[in-house]
Order: structure tokens, then C-alpha cells, then sequence
């Protein structure tokens, strides 16, 4: 079979995960001024946010944690994609892929919200909701995050199409966009609302405030609807680059004191309105992803109407201090991973555990606030 079991549980509870429950206290109301972390942070709980570090309208909030869990043995997709490890294929062209026989008849032409991976690699897989896998028939963005087990049988994955103007197929198997994930508002209707339309709307809505932002590329966004597409326009490059590349700057000159320090992930605020954060379960995966991550967050900061809020670490804080929910649905692939979503006042927040062998600790948590909290991205002329 293509896909293991999968059990759905809904209920009414708060999250009991150790990763789920913390008490955070900010370091500094000032944005970082070049002369590294503070010695001694104050922490309580499981977390501790940061002095932020700031580009124009966006704000990262490094995040520390108390404990951290060894993840070397996980495989990003991006790696897996480069060597071969991975192959990501439509419907249409498992047949030859299958290690054991399968009742799954062979399509012939593939399907919008469905591909199918194999990790042929010794190491278990970690996908992002959210990455952007290019080629086939249509780019596609991951919908949820998931372990994929060492040397798998084929496996379904569940994606949405960002580039809803072509069905033509570009090559058999996919790549990963290694330089760039889905800004939150893209990822945010992939992961909570999971609806196809949705998803194009707010690809709609990122290329067209990108031709504004990077009016050159103005050419590119009419001749493809294309999220990757757009995201790889060299003037796109260059507006998200002059926002990233001074954060990313920063970062990488404090990333051996965040690495002692075990920072583990960000918060996310534009324009002083917290809007997202991301959670590894160590310093090593926060680096691996980050080069993409921070590249999504100064696109989102791009592409954002939102009206200027002031920066205040106090939200920071109190946006990761509330990780539980009084609605949770979990879903599991016994042996594998526990995937869970859990629904707040405002707020959504995604966390996978692994379940595999000497693991059994949360991987990846993201926290996202409900686009009527924070307001939709809407076009916007950038100075």
C-alpha cells in the first residue's frame, strides 16, 4: 500500500507535550545592537525569547530552549533532493518506483493535490509544511509536516499547487527550492484551512505585491503564475535579499553564541504585529532550515499591508507562552510520528513528535496567528 494507517483523535484539551508548555521572559526591549546575547538570560520554563534582531518592518525574535534533543540522524528535504536520496514523482510514475508490489492501479495523468515521495536514504525524512517542491506538472507546496521512515515504500503526500497555470509536465521528478520556502501567508491556508483556492489566491495576492515591491519584475508575474516562479525573479531575489541579508548577517555573527545558548527557533513580527514562530527541537535543525526560513519571513514582510503596531518583545513573549489550545486534533503513523493541531483564541499552533526509535520528542512546532488577527496580505508599494 502507498499509504500506512493513519488514526485521526479529536478532543478537548490543552497540549501536553513538554514542548508545548513554557513560560517565557524577554530579554530587552531593544533590537540587537551588535554586542551579542546577554550573559545571563533569564529563563523559566521551557523557553526564553531574545533581544530581536530587525530589518526594515521585520523583526526576529531568537528563541532558546532549556532542553534540546539530538536530531542528526534527520534528513532534510533539500539534502535528500540533492543526492538522490529522495525522489518526489507525480501519481502517474510510481509504478516503476515500488520496492514491493502494490494494489494501487498506475494513473495516467496525475493529480493536483497529490505526489509521491520515496526516501531510499538509511536516515527518516523531515518535510516542512511549506516547502516548495518545483517540476512535474505543477510546483507544489507541502502541506503538512511529516517523518518519512528510512528506505520507504512509496508514500502519498499531501500538497496544494502554487503555480495553478500550468499542466504540462516539466520533467518526471521534482526538485526542492533550495533557496526558498512559502511565506506564511502562503503556507498559513495550506496548513490550517487546507483549501486548494485558497492557496492561489494568496500566490495571487504575494506575486502581484511583489511586481509592486520589485516593479521590474512586473514582466515575469505576467508571464507566469508561478510562486517559485516569481520568488526566483532576479529583482524579486534582490527586494527579498536586502531585507534578509542584514538579519541573516546578524544571525550568523551571533550563531555560536545562540548555538550555546540552544536557540532553537524565532518569532516572527511585522511591523511590530507578531505573526508566526517556528520551533526545532535543536540548534542544528534551526540552522539548517534557517537560510529558507528567514527568506520567507522578509518575502511575507515584503508583501505585507499591515499597519505599523510598534515593536514590543512583550508580544513575542506572550504569543509563544500560549501554546495550548481548547480544541486539539492529532493524528498519528503508529511508530513514526504524532502530528497535532491545536485551535486558541487567535491562534493555530502545528507540532510534530517523532515516534521513531530513541526519539519520542516534538521536532518541529509552528505557531501561527489567524489572518483576522493579523490582517490578509494585500498588495502594497514597498519604498
Amino acid at each position: 500500500m502507498l499509504r500506512r494507517p493513519v488514526h485521526r483523535v479529536l478532543k478537548i484539551a490543552a497540549l501536553t507535550s513538554a514542548m508545548l508548555i513554557a513560560t517565557l521572559f524577554v530579554l530587552s526591549d531593544k533590537a540587537y545592537s551588535g554586542k551579542g546575547i546577554p550573559d545571563k538570560p533569564v529563563q523559566a520554563g521551557d523557553y526564553s525569547v531574545l533581544a530581536p534582531i530587525s530589518s526594515g518592518n521585520l523583526t526576529i525574535f531568537p528563541v532558546v530552549a532549556r532542553q534540546v534533543h539530538d536530531t542528526g540522524e534527520f534528513l532534510t528535504l533539500d539534502e535528500g533532493v540533492r543526492t538522490g536520496a529522495v525522489v518526489i514523482t507525480e501519481t502517474s510514475q510510481v509504478s516503476p518506483l515500488v520496492r514491493r508490489p502494490t494494489t494501487r492501479p498506475p494513473g495516467n495523468g496525475g493529480e493536483v493535490n497529490r505526489l509521491v515521495l520515496i526516501n531510499n536514504s538509511s536516515r527518516p525524512l523531515l518535510l516542512l509544511a511549506g516547502e516548495i517542491v518545483t517540476g512535474g506538472k505543477q510546483d507544489r507546496v507541502i502541506g503538512a509536516d511529516r517523518i518519512v521512515p528510512p528506505k520507504s515504500d512509496p508514500v502519498d503526500l499531501s500538497v496544494f499547487c502554487v503555480e495553478p497555470g500550468r499542466w504540462v509536465e516539466r520533467s518526471e521528478k521534482f526538485s526542492s527550492m533550495h533557496g526558498q520556502m512559502a511565506q506564511p501567508s502562503v503556507r498559513r491556508p495550506a496548513m490550517d484551512s487546507k483549501d486548494q483556492h485558497e492557496v492561489w489566491a494568496n500566490v495571487g495576492e504575494s506575486n502581484r505585491a511583489m511586481a509592486k515591491a520589485a516593479p521590474s519584475a512586473s514582466q515575469t508575474v505576467e508571464v507566469t503564475s508561478s510562486y517559485a516562479g516569481v520568488m526566483n525573479d532576479r529583482a524579486v531575489n534582490e527586494r527579498i535579499d536586502k531585507v534578509a541579508a542584514p538579519i541573516q548577517a546578524d544571525y550568523q555573527r551571533l550563531l555560536r553564541q545562540l548555538k550555546d545558548r540552544k536557540a532553537t527557533g524565532v518569532v516572527v513580527a511585522i511591523n511590530g504585529r507578531v505573526v508566526w514562530a517556528d520551533i526545532f527541537a535543536s540548534p542544528e535543525l534551526l540552522e539548517a532550515y534557517w537560510p529558507k526560513l528567514v527568506r520567507s519571513y522578509a518575502a511575507e514582510a515584503i508583501t505585507s499591508s499591515l499597519a505599523n503596531f510598534g515593536t514590543s518583545p512583550d508580544r513575542a513573549g506572550d504569543f509563544l507562552a500560549q501554546l495550548s489550545g481548547t480544541r486539539e486534533v492529532v493524528e498519528t503513523e503508529p511508530g513514526v510520528y504524532r502530528r497535532s493541531e491545536a485551535t486558541g483564541d487567535g491562534y493555530k499552533v502545528f507540532n510534530i513528535v517523532s515516534l521513531l526509535p530513541k526519539t519520542n520528542f516534538a521536532v518541529h512546532t509552528a505557531k501561527m496567528a489567524d489572518a483576522e488577527t493579523v490582517g490578509k496580505v494585500k498588495p502594497m508599494l514597498m519604498k
